[in-house]
């Protein structure tokens, strides 16, 4: 049955998933309050990190967050601003990081990461997209033999799960792989089957022209709230009100305000990741590079260099410090001694984030119209196609690919 659908969010989510359920014949309807790919989506590093199958909240976490929290500009902080209003979803990150809910995490989030490679394989192939894929692996460096054995549980996790990788010891073993780091890198991890994007922006806006070009819709609005109706949702905004038979929320960072107009209370916090993208020339970068003990990474966007990561959890208000991404771009120069800064554009963006690492992926419980996808993290443009299957799957009470019950918003 053809439905009318609005997806609220075009970012990589709601594009994705908009071109899902019009490929499932529903007429379909994309509103976002600033245009395509405008947060998240137009500034990541570009990679779908299928490998990353551990959540965050890893046992013991806590013992080491004190100090990241001490250093202002190191790889997590908390402004002092903001400590007071996060300190809830630092009680439920703790939470999740216990062993037993653990184990449940790493098994959904595996699972999820699983649909969402096959997934994207198909999503390339029914865009015809392949040319914007850059298939060139991924290494993740250590910087010594103890950081190294260190390491290794979450490397036999990945074995576990099917990954392919290779490690390496040697400062002539990574040469080989990478020219031009420094010999401070003693050891790696390479994963083969890692895929980056060309540009994640221009990604976006391929796959939002698709879509248009095969009849979808795409309004800029703002929205301001949802209400249930006997027969679908109305969703009000700044100069009108439209119905729909279903809604699909996928705002990212704004989502949860969106859910409380329903009476859903999610808890998404907000980390915002800063970066630094170099032009065409700055350095040789054959692969996308993880700087593990540093929490940044170097990727290659339209033949320059992108070096960006960090986590700072100071939510949607507070002005950027891009002190932080000044930190990361001097670090790399360090790590990549060749590296030229010159020419670099700055960018801050706000990931949306649960305490447990999962996104909300089901119905609202308050809204049977209403079908949440946000929440993925540091990993929307990695689990972009999977969450579209899932909620294509949903819309058409059609049996989910794999359990959404660690998924859902109930869960809080």
């Amino acid at each position: 049955m053809t439905m009318q659908v609005v997806v609220i969010g075009a970012g990589i989510i709601g594009i994705t998933t908009a071109l899902e359920l019009q490929r499932r014949g529903h007429s379909v309807l994309v509103l976002d309050r600033e245009g395509v790919a405008a947060q998240a989506s137009a500034g990541n590093a570009g990679a779908f990190a299928f490998s990353e199958v551990e959540p965050l909240a890893t046992p013991g976490i806590m013992k080491k967050a004190p100090k990241w929290l001490l250093d202002p500009l190191g790889p997590l902080s908390i402004p002092p601003a903001y400590a007071l209003k996060i300190a809830p979803w630092m009680y439920r990150f703790w939470r999740a990081s216990r062993p037993g809910r653990y184990a449940e995490l790493l098994h959904a989030q595996a699972s999820l990461m699983d649909l969402s490679s096959a997934a994207l394989t198909r999503l390339i192939a029914s865009v015809v997209g392949e040319a914007m894929m850059q298939r060139d692996g991924q290494m993740q460096l250590y910087e010594s033999e103890a950081e190294f054995r260190a390491s290794l549980p979450t490397w036999e996790l990945r074995r576990q799960h099917g990954i392919d990788f290779e490690l390496l010891e040697g400062r002539e073993a990574i040469a080989e792989r990478q020219p031009g780091l420094s010999p401070r890198f003693t050891h790696a991890g390479f994963t083969p089957n890692w895929i980056n994007t060309v540009d994640p922006k221009k990604w976006v806006e391929h796959l939002a022209q698709v879509f248009q070009n095969r009849g979808g819709r795409i309004e800029h609005q703002e929205i301001r709230a949802l209400t249930p109706t006997d027969c679908g949702v109305r969703i009000t905004l700044a100069d009108r009100e439209v119905e729909a038979d279903k809604v699909v929320l996928c705002a990212g960072a704004w989502s949860h305000h969106l859910a409380r107009t329903l009476g859903d209370h999610i808890p998404l916090e907000t980390e915002r990741g800063y970066n630094t993208t170099l032009p065409e020339g700055a350095f040789d970068l054959r692969m996308h590079l993880t700087f593990s003990g540093h929490g940044f990474v170097a990727s290659r966007i339209n033949g320059g260099v992108r070096i960006g990561g960090a986590v700072e959890l100071g939510g949607l208000e507070l002005p950027p410090n891009f002190k932080r991404a000044d930190t990361l771009l001097q670090k790399a120069t360090q790590f990549l001694p060749g590296l030229n800064t010159e020419g670099g554009t700055q960018w801050m963006g706000f990931r949306p984030s649960l305490p447990d690492s999962l996104p909300v992926i089901g119905t609202s419980p308050q809204a049977r119209d209403v079908i949440y996808a946000f929440g993925h993290g540091h990993l929307g443009l990695t689990q972009s196609a999977g969450t579209a299957e899932l909620v294509g799957a949903l819309i058409d009470d059609q049996p989910a690919a794999i359990s959404l019950n660690p998924f859902s918003a109930a869960r809080f």
